[in-house]
């Protein structure tokens, strides 16, 4: 008798897109519980397979990207008076400043927690696992009746390549955020993984070891692999919602930077970006979008478009990040905004400020010193209630885009030591944030002075100290692997790429993942006393912690002086405990 699956689809989880950057969002799956038992039902359990959590409020309260208004600091703008000060504010959630003083996150369990992440990938990778499981048996239903190349219609080999993706990316991202930074085969054999799911089970608990984070990479790949083998958009009626063929081969060139297989990131993001530098551009980000924006939303709707070609893969997420970081306080502010907008450069010379920042909405603020939020995370609202004025936040997160994809191959040009194909790039990529409207080019390009990035900006500006993200040399990251090597020729080449990369990822979380797969050291400065917290480039810390649940049904913490309530005592435990379950809400 064949097996029956079934999917409850809540309000909560069910997919819910955009059709287009004005349009309201697609309605809901009609039943609560479908029979997983066709192609058509495979599909629509796929599209709410993709996890609705966001790691970027995570990752960036982790990185160096935030900063606590309440510790001493100087103002953010360089044009007022230099008075050193602080504040007196509260954080938008005590998770918060828990995750700021690297902590594990104990005191909540919402949107933009450790906790929420957890659950809500580990439900997509339950799910895509369950989508396999359907497509076997098809499959195989299909053989019986001699339909298809083995069982396998070209829907169904579309639908597994999808399942597999969705399984190899939700893990690729727990990996990277609750494990150590890879550095190679054999030094990442000493450190914790995460349980790697293949199986769709109904149990609450299942028995799973937290690997290595060599075995969770392998099997990511192994399971990228097969996605690409397979990946086709021919399901799609909207491409830029789901694992799209152009998608795919992002995620895949992000995977091989990660692991430093330089060859197969540059192969991967060809095929996005082709190789004809005249062509290159077509595929950018434009900023002659935003002259008519006025609003958060505004910018919003632009940056977050499903039809510009910039936009590869965007994810409806349950996250309130604009809100965490706009005038609470632990904020993008002072010193940091000062690193990523506001220094002093060739490439805009006359006055301070990337002018790109103000162009494309980067800089919202309170009309108080507490820190800039950006347009490109502001959020959608759908109401439920419009007389009520409630309903669910949505922030549509861009998780590939053909910009940051031509970072990742220029990084991977430079370790190849092919300094004129990474120059290209990143010029490219340059012109790209300056490819504003005819009116800005002339307000920008006489108040200043933009210039397109040369062999010789990067062989003296980059390779000074007088950039705020310029390092003397890279020696650090021979910590990471001893493979791992940065000669002196590529070190203004790794400065620039760390500039723009630091730009082009802000409020993204991928600058917490550039900080540990570099090996950079770091620290933030916490309360009006200054205390410093520091992570050096071996500290367990820079794992994220896994959740409680998780610690107390025994799987390994990624911090070993983690303490959790004993699940029978509820006495304080210190762990490691022995390294068996996985929880699953």
């Amino acid at each position: 008798m064949k097996k029956i699956k079934y999917i409850a689809l809540t309000a909560a989880a069910a997919a819910l897109t955009l059709t287009s950057c004005s349009e309201s969002f697609l309605d809901k799956l009609p039943d609560e519980r479908t029979e997983i038992d066709n192609e058509d039902t495979v599909d629509k359990l796929l599209i709410t397979s993709y996890p609705g959590g966001n790691y970027a409020w995570i990752c960036e309260l982790s990185s160096d990207n935030i900063m606590d208004n309440n510790s001493p600091h100087l103002p953010s703008s360089p044009n007022v008076e230099q008075v050193v000060t602080h504040y007196n504010l509260q954080p938008y959630d005590r998770v918060d400043e828990e995750m700021y003083r690297f902590e594990p996150a104990k005191s909540g369990t919402g949107q933009d927690t450790p906790d929420f992440l957890w659950e809500t990938y580990y439900s997509a990778i339950q799910q895509a696992s369950m989508a396999l499981d359907a497509i076997d048996e098809i499959a195989a239903e299909n053989r019986a009746k001699g339909v298809g190349e083995d069982g396998m219609t070209e829907t169904l080999k579309a639908s597994k390549g999808e399942a597999h993706l969705i399984r190899a990316f939700s893990h690729f991202i727990l990996v990277n955020v609750f494990s150590q930074a890879y550095k190679d085969e054999n030094a990442s054999r000493n450190d914790a993984g995460v349980p790697y799911v293949t199986q769709a089970e109904d149990k609450v608990i299942h028995e799973y070891s937290r690997g290595t984070v060599t075995d969770t990479y392998a099997k990511i790949e192994a399971d990228l692999e097969e996605g690409l083998r397979y990946v086709s958009d021919r399901n799609y009626k909207m491409p830029k919602w789901r694992f799209n063929v152009n998608a795919a081969h992002a995620f895949a060139a992000r995977f091989y930077l990660f692991k430093h297989e330089w060859s197969k990131v540059i192969e991967h993001a060809d095929y996005v970006l082709g190789t004809d530098p005249a062509a290159l551009p077509s595929k950018l980000m434009k900023y002659d979008k935003f002259d008519q924006c006025t609003s958060s939303s505004d910018y919003a709707k632009e940056w977050q478009n499903p039809e510009y070609f910039n936009n590869l893969m965007l994810m409806d997420t349950q996250s309130l990040i604009f809100r965490h970081g706009l005038g609470n306080r632990f904020a993008l502010n002072s010193t940091v905004v000062k690193d990523i907008f506001y220094h002093n450069c060739p490439l805009w010379s006359s006055w301070i400020v990337n002018p790109t920042a103000y162009v494309s909405g980067m800089t919202f603020w309170t009309g108080e010193d507490y820190g800039y939020c950006s347009g490109k995370i502001a959020e959608e609202f759908e109401y439920t209630d419009k007389i009520a004025g409630i309903g669910y936040v949505h922030t549509i997160k861009r998780e590939f885009t053909t910009n940051e994809l031509l970072l990742e191959r220029a990084e991977a040009k430079i370790m190849l030591a092919d300094y004129a194909g990474a120059l290209e790039d990143m010029a490219a990529y340059l012109a790209s944030n300056q490819s504003f409207s005819d009116t800005n080019k002339v307000f920008w390009g006489r108040n200043n002075g933009m210039a397109p990035l040369t062999k010789n900006i990067i062989n003296t500006y980059y390779a000074s100290a007088s950039n705020p993200n310029c390092f003397e040399n890279w020696d650090f990251v021979t910590n990471m692997s001893a493979s791992y090597v940065i000669p002196a020729e590529a070190v203004p080449y790794m400065n620039c790429l760390n500039d723009f990369r630091r730009f082009e990822t802000v409020w993204d979380g991928l600058r917490f993942f550039d900080l540990k797969r570099w090996g950079v050291a770091y620290e933030h400065a916490y309360g009006p006393m200054n205390d410093t917290f520091r992570l050096e480039w071996d500290d367990p810390r820079r794992a994220i912690e896994l959740p409680q649940d998780a610690l107390i049904a025994g799987l390994q913490p990624s911090q070993p002086t983690t303490v959790v309530a004993d699940d029978d005592s509820k006495r304080a435990t210190t762990l490691p405990r022995e390294d068996k379950y996985i929880y699953l809400k």
